[in-house]
């Protein structure tokens, strides 16, 4: 039997072992690689199909991150044992990949790339996810694939003010920041990052420091693929089917359209036109220079159109670059102007509608309880999330028609990076235990509704009442980049983002970062253009949040009266068995007559939500009574059971949920300071008396008295005395209640 000979590399990053390896595995796909990390595998493969799909005018790159459970020793949740829809960490796990090496393809490319990373085993110390992302480009930079890679990645953690590449879970936990680095050996394309209020400066210094070691893996891929080659397991470069022009044509329309569509795009500035008029405007001139020139080439409308449209970009670009100007008429750091409304729906909880030019976005808190916490059925560590944001993006958002359908990869993208935006001024469960849940619904879009999510996401809990840390604004960024002139634009709009070179989105505190998401189109991106960008992103965060404060300086001190009141105590954890009750009765039947809704943690902590206050007072009272013990030394106010001959019994703990009470006996001499003769004297049956615990006998029989729990009436004590001297005992009514004690008569033995 044929076998193919095996290749292998390895490299220290972090001081774990990376290893590729290829020819063991997977050989039919274009491009096979086995990455290993510490213990962690994914198997990534990169295929390419021979022939270009028709009628398309993208390039098809499809990036499938598949999470295997069984690389973590877990069987899937629910009915269907089998792994279904991809969760949203591997949704933004195939993100992460696809964003640093789509750009690496030729301009023009039409074939089907699909690049599939299996997770196959997992070291939590060693995220699968940057695995995949250099296993997927060591498979793509050894298959015949058209690649002009390779990437390499890393995460970035400061710990203790130390940068340290791919932390481990226990310097991740000590982190303040989580930075991942993507790129090429001469430029980063992709940074992505989740942080504590980490100043700009830190920042730079993290993803510079990240590229260095991006540069040796780099490297190591470049040795991999040469290694490959030598042993006949990396196939040479093919050249892809490029949609190409007719240089005949594209010169002959770009010299006649140029100062046409110049002009038109100056006309655009001068009259401030809005985002639909000027595409409207825009379209029409480009429709009559397109009449026109079909006369003279009628086959070739697709080129002429791809023209026009370059010719559009060039005139917007230049208009930046030579005269500092943008589309709309704004400088170059303006940012649009800004309406900010909280309060804007009278049911929810908190709510806030943030605009920004023409993009809006309305913003809605939740608050719930504990136990609607988010269950995680991952690869990862956490098993819930108690904070959630989802990003809504509706056709008419953008004034289209398009189907309804489940959140794609963008709104979970966009979604995450609000969501890490926010998290790090979430107050943590000990001081607000609730679950929250933000939701942002994009009403209208012209260019960075992630941010315009952000920002009305921070609206919505503070108009809600939860105590965040501080306000959270965030701005994204763009640039222009030709040769040595660069230009660096402030809160971009949907045609600079789509003409432009650089996506960068910042979002943050006044102290500093929380998230960050930058994704480059161009190399030569160096640290001084970020620096730059980074600088201008800080001062147009503090503008919009500026304007943020001026309408709600911070948390309203009052919760939503729609919004439920959650009551925390806690309990003896060995008493859990008894506020739930057999089968679940009992705390059922407390959640029937409260409406409360409660949560009990294994460590005995309760929760109690309602949106009642006094249901839920009455729920705690309920739990108390159930959980409470009588300690000795304390004083109650119970009700009297039963009169006997030799005292009351009184229960101090009142039964609940059909549980019996916790009662203990009064004996007669207890009653009172006085000699009590009867009973009945000071008591009824169902009276309720004040009494202390005095200790237990050792039957286990709960003591109580009345006598030490009230005070002597005036004269009580000296008429106990005055009764006692008269019988001769003196202090027998203050000792022993005024009664006689019968003694049994004993033998006496004679003296001799």
């Amino acid at each position: 039997m044929y076998q193919n000979p095996i290749l292998k590399k390895e490299m220290s990053i972090g001081g774990r072992t990376l290893s590729l390896e290829t020819g063991r595995v997977a050989g039919q796909a274009g491009g096979s690689v086995l990455a290993r990390y510490g213990d962690t595998v994914v198997l990534v493969t990169a295929t390419m199909a021979e022939n270009i799909r028709e009628g398309i005018d993208f390039f098809p790159l499809t990036v499938d991150y598949e999470e295997r459970l069984y690389a973590v020793g877990k069987i899937p949740g629910g009915f269907i044992k089998r792994e279904g829809r991809p969760s949203e960490k591997a949704v933004l796990s195939g993100r992460l990949i696809d964003r640093p090496i789509r750009p690496l393809f030729p301009k023009g490319c039409r074939n089907e790339v699909q690049v599939v990373a299996t997770v196959l085993s997992v070291d939590q110390d060693n995220a699968p996810e940057i695995v995949a992302m250099i296993g997927a480009s060591a498979a793509l930079h050894i298959s015949e694939i058209p690649f002009q890679g390779p990437v390499g990645g890393v995460i970035v953690g400061l710990v203790d003010g130390e940068y340290v590449i791919n932390p481990t879970v226990e310097q991740a936990e000590k982190s303040r920041m989580h930075l991942v680095v993507a790129g090429t050996s001469g430029a980063i394309m992709m940074v992505e990052a989740g942080a504590k209020e980490v100043p700009e400066e830190q920042m730079l210094e993290g993803i510079l420091s990240g590229h260095e070691k991006v540069k040796e893996i780099v490297s190591f891929i470049e040795q991999f693929r040469a290694g490959a080659l030598s042993m006949g397991l990396a196939k040479e470069k093919v050249e892809p089917a490029v949609v190409s022009v007719d240089p005949g044509v594209e010169e002959a329309v770009a010299g006649t359209a140029e100062e046409k569509i110049a002009a038109a795009v100056r006309h655009c500035v001068d009259a401030r036109l809005d985002k639909k008029r000027r595409e409207k405007y825009l379209d029409e001139v480009k429709a009559g220079l397109l009449a026109g020139f079909l006369e003279t080439y009628p086959e070739e409308e697709a080129v002429i159109t791809a023209v026009l449209d370059a010719v559009e970009k060039k005139a917007v670009r230049r208009l930046i670059l030579d005269e500092q100007v943008r589309i709309d008429g704004r400088r170059l750091d303006e940012v649009r102007p800004i309406t900010v409304e909280v309060g804007v729906l009278p049911r929810t909880h908190g709510s806030g509608l943030f605009t920004r030019g023409q993009t809006q976005v309305l913003s809605v808190a939740t608050l719930g309880a504990i136990s609607e916490e988010q269950i995680l059925d991952g690869l990862g560590l956490e098993e819930t999330k108690r904070f959630m944001h989802h990003y809504n993006f509706p056709p008419y958002s953008t004034g289209e028609t398009k189907p309804m359908r489940s959140p794609g990869r963008r709104e979970i993208g966009h979604g995450a990076l609000a969501e890490r935006a926010l998290e790090p001024v979430i107050p943590g469960e000990e001081v607000f235990p609730y679950t929250i849940r933000l939701v942002s619904e994009v009403l209208s879009s012209n260019g960075s509704t992630s941010q315009g999510s952000v920002c009305g996401s921070c609206l919505a809990l503070m108009d809600a009442g939860v105590p965040i840390k501080a306000p959270v604004a965030g701005v994204a960024m763009g640039l222009i980049k030709e040769d040595e002139q660069v230009a660096v634009l402030t809160d971009i709009q949907g045609i600079e983002d789509h003409l432009g070179d650089m996506d960068f989105k910042v979002a943050g505190t006044a102290e500093g970062v929380t998230a960050l998401q930058m994704d480059i189109k161009v190399p030569g991106v160096t640290g001084g253009i970020l620096k730059r960008a980074l600088a201008q992103a800080h001062a147009g965060r503090m503008f919009i949040l500026g304007k943020m404060l001026e309408v709600i300086p911070g948390p309203r001190q009052e919760l939503s009266p729609y919004a439920p009141r959650i009551i925390h105590t806690s309990i003896d954890p060995d008493k859990i068995r008894d506020v739930i009750g057999p089968g679940g009765k009992i705390i059922k039947k407390i959640i029937e007559e409260t409406g409360v809704q409660i949560d009990i943690e294994d460590d005995g902590r309760v929760f109690i939500a309602a949106v009642d206050p006094a249901a839920g007072n009455r729920a705690l009272e309920i739990v108390r009574n159930l959980t409470r013990d009588v300690v000795t030394g304390e004083v109650y106010n119970g009700r009297v059971t039963r009169v006997t001959d030799f005292g009351c019994f009184v229960e101090v703990v009142p039964g609940v949920m059909g549980t019996p009470g916790k009662e203990g006996l009064v004996h007669i001499s207890q009653l009172a300071h006085h000699r009590v003769n009867k009973v009945e004297d000071i008591c009824q049956e169902g009276d309720t008396i004040t009494v202390k615990a005095i200790g237990y006998d050792n039957q286990g029989r709960l003591k109580l008295s009345r006598k030490e729990a009230v005070p002597p009436e005036p004269g009580e004590l000296e008429e106990a005395r005055a009764a006692a001297a008269s019988s001769g005992r003196e202090g027998a009514g203050h000792e022993n209640g005024g009664h006689e004690r019968k003694r049994p008569p004993r033998a006496r033995q004679g003296r001799r």
